[in-house]
Parts: structure tokens; C-alpha cells; sequence
């Protein structure tokens, strides 16, 4: 066989053993160039630990300890990511000096896979990337009517309406759009982060409305104050859910 003919079944061979092993290859590549790491420890539903350090998933709230789903929500990311090799994207640190990043396995999203779940709520802050996915997934979740999107079968569930949000005086108002009083006793207003306003024996009375406001005052018929507050809605944009009693969602408004 001459050197010619060598050399053309040589790299026949190279592409034949190219073809057989690309799944092989790709993930090869995709290893060395994303840096995998190894998640330690699940914190909870949106923090997890790598390399002793702790990460807070991007663009996600999950419920806080003590609140509906915050179990749910530990123990579904516990099972997905605990002990696996995971890629991270983004490169900031919150408040408390944590890093925040998007989680990805295997190429998925999980901070989209957590919201889908209906086990958080979108959460922007400064880092917008993958914000319309973020969204579209809470949209998904509003359409499998699942777990923190499950919508309220309270009979005041579709009474209420949304009439103003206003994040330059910080007020927001309801209305009792049904021929019934409404009783909000426990009912929550929430914002996309931590900060909750929950309604103390209160009767939002037949055709009538009640405003909302952030900050000190004294309450009456007409207006209650979210004491505690300086402010809640911010002018980058946020989120309210109204809930019942059981925390099943009556309202959602993003702005």
C-alpha cells in the first residue's frame, strides 16, 4: 500500500472514530470548558454550597423557613443537585456578600426548573439575563395551577381586583368587586422578595376598595399601612401576589 492510500485510510479512521465517539467528545468539551463543580450541601430551596462556599441561585425566591413549600422546595433541589457535577453562570455577590448564580445540570436551567415547580417566584435584581425565561416559566407554572401557583378556590378569590400599583407613593389598592363582604383575615401581600403584608381581621366590605400604603400611619376603614416599611415596590420593576389564607394565589401583578 503506498504512502498516498496511507493516509486517506488514516483519516477515514479518524473520522469514523470522530462519528462513534461524538456524544463523548461534546460532553468532553463541554466539562472543559464550563469548570464543573461539585454541590456539597442544599441550604435551602435557592442556596446550595460549593467548594465551601455558598451560592444563591439567581433571578429565584423560594419561601423562607417557616412558610408553605419551603420544605418542598429544600428537598427538591437537595434531590436534583446534591452530590452532582453542575456548570454556574453569573459572577455577583448580594447583600450578605453571597455569590449569585444560574445552576445548570446536564445543560438545564434549574433556576428555571425550580419556578416551573411552582417553588418560587421570579426575582430579578440587577442581573437581568435569562429574565424572559424566568418568566415564561412562572407562566407555565400558572398554567399547571401548581403549588405556589395553584390559584385560590375561595369564594372571595375572584372578588378582588387590583386597581393601582404605584411604586412612586408606594400604594396599592384593592377593590370588592362582588355583592358580599369579603372576609382577608391571614390573607398575605407579598412582594418578589421577602417583604409581607398580612391582613389583621379585616372586612373588605361589598363594592367597596382599601388602600395599602408602605411606611407608618394610623389604619382606618380606608387605608391600611405596611408599617415596617420605608418602601416595598421598586422603581426596577417587581411583583405582587395577593393569597388567601392557605396561600393559594387570588392575584398576581408584575410591573
Amino acid at each position: 500500500m503506498n504512502k498516498r492510500k496511507q493516509i486517506i485510510l488514516l483519516v477515514l479512521l479518524i473520522f469514523l472514530l470522530f462519528i462513534i465517539n461524538y456524544p463523548f467528545l461534546d460532553s468532553a468539551v463541554e466539562d472543559f470548558l464550563s469548570e464543573k463543580e461539585i454541590v456539597t450541601r442544599v441550604i435551602d430551596g435557592d442556596t446550595v454550597v460549593i467548594n465551601n462556599e455558598s451560592i444563591r441561585l439567581l433571578g429565584i425566591n423560594c419561601p423562607e423557613k417557616g412558610e408553605k413549600y419551603y420544605q418542598e422546595a429544600k428537598d427538591f433541589l437537595n434531590k436534583i443537585v446534591l452530590d452532582k457535577k453542575v456548570s454556574l453562570e453569573g459572577n455577583t455577590k448580594d447583600i450578605y456578600f453571597r455569590k449569585l448564580s444560574y445552576l445548570f445540570l446536564e445543560g438545564e436551567n434549574i433556576n428555571l426548573k425550580i419556578i416551573e415547580e411552582g417553588l418560587a417566584n421570579v426575582y430579578i435584581l440587577d442581573n437581568k439575563l435569562y429574565e424572559k425565561e424566568l418568566r415564561n416559566a412562572w407562566e407555565n407554572c400558572i398554567i399547571k395551577n401548581k403549588n405556589l401557583c395553584e390559584k385560590s378556590e375561595e369564594k372571595c378569590g375572584n372578588c378582588i381586583e387590583l386597581k393601582k400599583l404605584d411604586y412612586k407613593s408606594q400604594e396599592i389598592i384593592f377593590y370588592n368587586k362582588c355583592n358580599f363582604d369579603c372576609d382577608l383575615k391571614d390573607w398575605t401581600i407579598k412582594d418578589e422578595g421577602r417583604k409581607k403584608f398580612i391582613f389583621r381581621d379585616f372586612i373588605l366590605r361589598r363594592n367597596n376598595e382599601i388602600k395599602i400604603i408602605a411606611g407608618e400611619g394610623i389604619n382606618n376603614k380606608n387605608t391600611l399601612f405596611w408599617k415596617g416599611e420605608d418602601y416595598v415596590w421598586t422603581s426596577a420593576g417587581d411583583t405582587l401576589f395577593l393569597r388567601d389564607d392557605e396561600g393559594k394565589l387570588v392575584l398576581w401583578e408584575n410591573y
